[in-house]
């Protein structure tokens, strides 16, 4: 299967402004795509590319004063198939753990796992460990919390996420990590594409996604919350701790986006 993917992002700065940028595919998928994904600015600046400790690739820029223009636009050949599904995989004592996974069982700026741990091993202490633990977390926060945009801010935390009960899909992620977490099973966030290939439509406007990845049986396993079913065509950015480690865009000043596109389309034949 072929996809289209990319985005074009638009802004308007009082002034030249620093930023980073991360939406280049991530470096576990750069073999499949057919073109690199440049990232193509308007107009043309000096950008500046490194890998972050999470090994994301990052784009340092200067955005100049006025009308500025950012995107991605590449093909990328997938397989086609849905979220892979293991259930029955069972968790890793933490004395089993591999030491890169440490990382990921402590709390973070936006997941505090320790502030929400009663609360997790009260909605889960009961439930099979493994993969079993793992769903039945992804099912009360997907019941749990209502989705919409108007709920969106960007410093909404998972315990704020659990008691206001509405966001987006970063704070359904958010706080499935964050009870992951608590109950002792490493999770990763990550962010990228999420097409609607397989969906029913009719489809709303696409977006970038958040979901998160779990370590369980020697190795990371995808799930995601907002959605709570697999999908296909689903293609990964940047992974950390929680979203302030990914983050599409940091900006160094003051600026206003004034459009935002984001395409993953099937190519047909």
């Amino acid at each position: 299967m072929r996809i289209r993917l990319g985005c074009r992002l638009t802004y308007e700065f009082p002034a030249p402004t620093p930023m980073i940028v991360i939406l280049n595919v991530h470096y576990s998928r750069v073999g499949r795509l057919e073109r690199p994904d440049h990232l193509q600015t308007e107009p043309h600046v000096p950008i500046e590319s490194y890998r972050d400790s999470f090994g994301n690739w990052c784009n340092r820029l200067v955005a100049p004063a006025g009308h500025f223009v950012m995107g991605t636009d590449t093909v990328i050949q997938d397989d086609g198939l849905p979220d892979e599904e293991a259930p029955g995989t069972m968790q890793h004592r933490v004395e089993d753990l591999p030491a890169e996974t440490i990382l990921f069982l402590l709390p973070s700026r936006y997941c505090e796992s320790d502030l929400l741990s009663n609360e997790a091993w009260r909605l889960f202490g009961q439930t099979p460990e493994g993969w079993a633990r793992v769903q039945a977390i992804c099912d009360f926060v997907h019941d749990h919390i209502s989705f919409g945009y108007e709920h969106s801010r960007p410093t909404k935390t998972a315990a704020e996420a659990y008691f206001e009960k509405t966001g987006v899909c970063r704070d359904f992620t958010h706080l499935a990590v964050a009870f992951c977490r608590a109950m002792n099973i490493p999770t990763r966030y990550c962010t990228g594409y999420v097409s609607d290939i397989g969906q029913t439509p009719p489809f709303g406007p696409m977006d970038f996604a958040a979901w998160m990845e779990v370590y369980l049986g020697g190795r990371w396993w995808t799930f995601d919350p907002r959605n709570n079913q697999p999908r296909i065509g689903r293609i990964l950015i940047a992974q950390g701790r929680d979203a302030a480690d990914v983050p599409l865009t940091h900006t160094f000043g003051q600026n206003t986006l004034t459009g935002f596109e984001v395409w993953t389309d099937e190519i047909a034949g």
